[in-house]
């Protein structure tokens, strides 16, 4: 199918949303009259201005409240229509959108629209276009698809079609049995696709401020596609999205995003069924497997409070980079990059937003697919500068100004033992860290739909549904990004409140970044007892009386739990122990224990943590 997107998608001016619509890759433009009205050149500038980018604009919409109206409103909507033959002629496209009545003076009439929509037919047709007429989910007498193309039928007309719009179909809880089984494929003129949380709520208000990108909510819209494909429909499948966050990001990002959608949505539909498994079989050893590095930027020296803090978790320099000022610290199966070369993508990232995570470094079972996929996907790579002899890890550029390292799986030498040198006299020991168990990443509101999908589309995560997580300045929301192998768990957080924790951490680096990275251990009290108490972040005794409340624990493991900052939860598959240093320029770490399956976060204790940072947080600002 070829793609495009409404110009009402995208932020910016008319020439601005084109310009980022043909950048991403779309062959089409709809173009949204307020677009067009509030243009201070001619249609004739962005027709000429669509041919030099290669759009196709493919239809002019929205035509309001047109059909089955008394007079004199009837005699003045054919005037109307002809003024808007003539613009489209100026606009050089050939279709005309015409969405169903909400007026209050409409005629109860089924007949009456069809003989309405027949003779508009006849004078698009005699001026070379055609009409498409779609059911708006709060149209008056014509909401649901399937009355909307009761009238096409009726008027029976070969320049007039339906329009499905999957948001206004799932929004009215309808089927796609109409579609599969009545609609021909010849009929339909026009396909618009969004998604959309699951919410209840007014369908007006729902469509202007939460529609989204196919694969970014709740909807079934790769079944809505598939059906099309089945039916052997190959014309334009084109984004018409209402979003509140969307009219305020960068127009290039969110056409970027779009594509992206459109390219997830071919993916998941092309293939029959028994294809798709055979290939995700082929793939189950291609995807990501694990978390190989984090990169830190660092400025030069080891007076550093994050350098310092890592120590403090048993952390150690066990190599140094042969030609870079690049070290690797250690512990248990944990790699972290430190990065104070001068000359680097990390030192960038450090003079903009200080000490933090600059990188991460995913393994994979197929380097090549990996890449190529990114690629597919419109994401930019990155090259380091490597010297002589030393290995160049690919990377494409991932969250904020953050970039993502693929290492592959298959390679029997270590990622260090190439570029990297041992340190004498340096041995890997620790206070009982083995692996990454999880890592929290910050984005701003506007932002939280991509980060996402980036993680769903391009690196084939499992994405949850949204959590709420109540801070005490405002709202935190969360959900988690989790491999195929369940190995690598990213929770991408957002708040849109001035003071809770993710605002105060965007705020401090200036930009998305990791924000958290929990380390997991087999002995959380001992390796608790290793850390120097005034790293902990300390947990209220209110907190530990709640707790004897809610799980009923002796009092023997309440008090090692107060003694140490120790958190706990429990579920049916097992238990959870956790504790958190104190922040450092944002960035903070847990220790994490589990015990049996258990498989969840500590969800439970997040508010109790949440309130203890903005403590700490105002502790320092007193300081």
């Amino acid at each position: 199918m070829k793609t495009s997107i409404a110009t009402v998608s995208l932020s910016g001016t008319l020439p601005e949303k084109m310009q980022a619509a043909a950048a991403a890759g779309f062959q089409g433009i709809e173009i949204f009259e307020n677009d067009l009205v509030q243009f201070e050149g001619s249609a004739a500038d962005i027709c000429q201005l669509a041919a030099d980018l290669q759009l196709e604009i493919i239809a002019l919409q929205p035509f309001r409240d047109f059909e089955a109206m008394p007079e004199p409103y009837r005699t003045q909507n054919f005037y109307r229509a002809q003024q808007k033959f003539e613009l489209m002629h100026q606009l050089g496209t050939k279709k005309l959108l015409i969405c169903s009545n909400v007026s209050p003076h409409l005629i109860n009439d089924k007949a009456r629209a069809a003989a309405d929509l027949h003779e508009l037919a006849e004078l698009a047709q005699q001026e070379g276009f055609s009409i498409g007429y779609e059911a708006l989910a709060w149209g008056r007498y014509t909401a649901d698809y399937g009355d909307a193309w009761d009238i096409v039928k009726q008027a029976d007309h070969d320049s007039l079609g339906i329009i499905l719009d999957n948001f206004h179909m799932y929004a009215r809880g309808n089927t796609l049995d109409i579609l599969r089984d009545e609609i021909p494929v010849d009929k339909i003129a026009l396909v618009q696709v969004a998604d959309a949380p699951a919410l209840q709520m007014e369908s007006l208000y729902y469509s202007r401020h939460f529609r989204c990108f196919p694969g970014q909510g709740d909807m079934k819209v790769k079944e809505f596609v598939q059906c099309l494909q089945d039916k052997g429909y190959t014309d334009y499948l084109s984004h018409e999205i209402f979003n509140d966050e969307f009219r305020s990001s960068p127009a290039p990002q969110k056409a970027v995003d779009g594509m992206r959608s459109l390219i997830w949505l071919a993916e998941q539909t092309t293939a029959p069924d028994t294809d798709k498994q055979e290939a995700s079989e082929q793939q189950d050893n291609e995807q990501i497997q694990d978390v190989e590095f984090i990169e830190f930027a660092l400025p030069e020296g080891v007076d550093n409070p994050l350098f310092q803090l890592l120590e403090a978790l048993g952390f150690r320099e066990t190599h140094h980079h042969r030609s870079k000022k690049v070290t690797l610290m250690q512990q248990g199966g944990i790699n972290l990059v430190l990065n104070r070369e001068p000359s680097s993508q990390a030192h960038e990232h450090y003079k903009t937003h200080g000490s933090s995570v600059c990188a991460l470094a995913l393994s994979t079972g197929n380097l090549q697919r990996s890449f190529d996929r990114a690629a597919q996907y419109h994401c930019a790579s990155f090259m380091n500068q490597a010297g002589p002899g030393e290995l160049n890890i690919p990377a494409i550029r991932a969250i904020g100004d953050s970039l993502i390292y693929f290492v592959d799986d298959q390679c029997k030498v270590n990622f260090y033992d190439v570029d990297f040198a041992p340190i004498a006299g340096i041995e890997k020991a620790g206070i009982g860290l083995e692996r990454i168990d999880h890592i929290g990443q910050t984005v701003a509101h506007t932002d939280f739909l991509s980060a996402a999908f980036f993680y769903k589309s391009l690196l084939e995560f499992d994405i949850t549904p949204s959590q709420d997580l109540p801070d005490i300045y405002g709202l935190i929301v969360s959900r988690l990004a989790v491999s195929q192998n369940k190995k690598v768990r990213i929770a991408l957080n957002m708040t849109s409140t001035s003071k809770a924790s993710s605002q105060r951490f965007l705020d401090k680096t200036k930009g998305s970044g990791v924000q958290q990275i929990a380390f997991s251990c087999s002995d959380i009290f001992a390796t608790a007892s290793a850390i120097p108490a005034a790293l902990l972040l300390e947990i209220p005794n209110n907190y530990y009386l709640d707790l004897a409340a809610r799980f009923g624990l002796d009092k023997a493991l309440l008090t090692r739990l107060r003694s140490h900052n120790l958190m706990y939860d429990r579920s049916e598959e097992g238990e959870f122990f956790h504790c958190y240093s104190k922040e450092v320029n944002g960035v903070f770490f847990e220790i994490v224990q589990r015990v049996d399956n258990y498989q969840n976060y500590g969800e439970g204790n997040a508010h109790v943590r949440l309130a203890a940072q903005s403590r700490q947080y105002k502790a320092q600002l007193n300081e």
